[in-house]
């Protein structure tokens, strides 16, 4: 049986969900640090200029570690409303942007208090759109490393994150070329109903 350790995040990346589309049983790590840079709270799309980060803010805290689930959003500032005009000028011409658009767009439209509780959130509406039914279990506590599971919470760390998948037709990959592991969004609105077949075929 394949269970894996993975961490929730921002419309995670597309190897997120590769991991989890091969996985049995998803555990969700719940009790690690903060960490910046990190995918945590930050999603990467194609936009009409190439690649773009979207950035939730957060409320920094004077401790220096703070666990991720008590981590706060800052919405002194509409990110929010940012964020999905961003969304619409990389996606409004794909095939499958307005078939979603009335799903996603009240994720935009509610303030969060905790980052933890949007990353659930993004992750459960990604999943139904995608028809990928998955239990997952949340960690009660941090280990370093772990001999139960397949450890894939390096994948937070996009930047480190190197994994190559086979491409797929972008709106802007005429212009800019193929960019590879984005967040699951622009898989899902340029392969609306076969994302979950191509992320199936994918192999780390």
């Amino acid at each position: 049986m394949n269970n894996i350790l993975i961490h929730p995040s921002y419309f995670p990346s597309i190897s997120h969900f590769v991991a989890i589309a091969k996985a049995d049983i998803v555990t969700f790590e719940m009790e690690d640090n903060f960490q910046k840079q990190t995918n945590r709270n930050r999603m990467y799309i194609y936009s009409p200029n190439g690649i773009q980060l979207l950035n939730v803010p957060i409320k920094h805290n004077k401790e220096r570690h703070q666990r991720i689930k008590e981590v706060r959003i800052e919405n002194d500032f509409d990110w929010q409303k940012q964020h999905f005009k961003s969304l619409e000028a990389a996606y409004r011409t794909s095939p499958f942007f307005e078939y979603f658009e009335d799903d996603i767009a009240p994720i935009f439209q509610k303030k969060h208090t905790f980052l933890m509780d949007l990353n659930l959130e993004t992750m459960s509406f990604v999943s139904k759109c995608l028809r990928l039914e998955f239990d997952y279990d949340e960690t009660t506590e941090y280990f370093h490393e772990v001999n139960d599971k397949v450890d894939f919470r390096n994948l937070i760390n996009g930047k480190k994150d190197t994994t190559s998948f086979e491409s797929y037709t972008q709106v802007f990959g005429d212009k800019h070329g193929y960019l590879n592991n984005l967040s699951i969004l622009d898989l899902l609105f340029n392969e609306g109903r076969y994302a979950l077949d191509y992320l199936k075929k994918q192999q780390f």
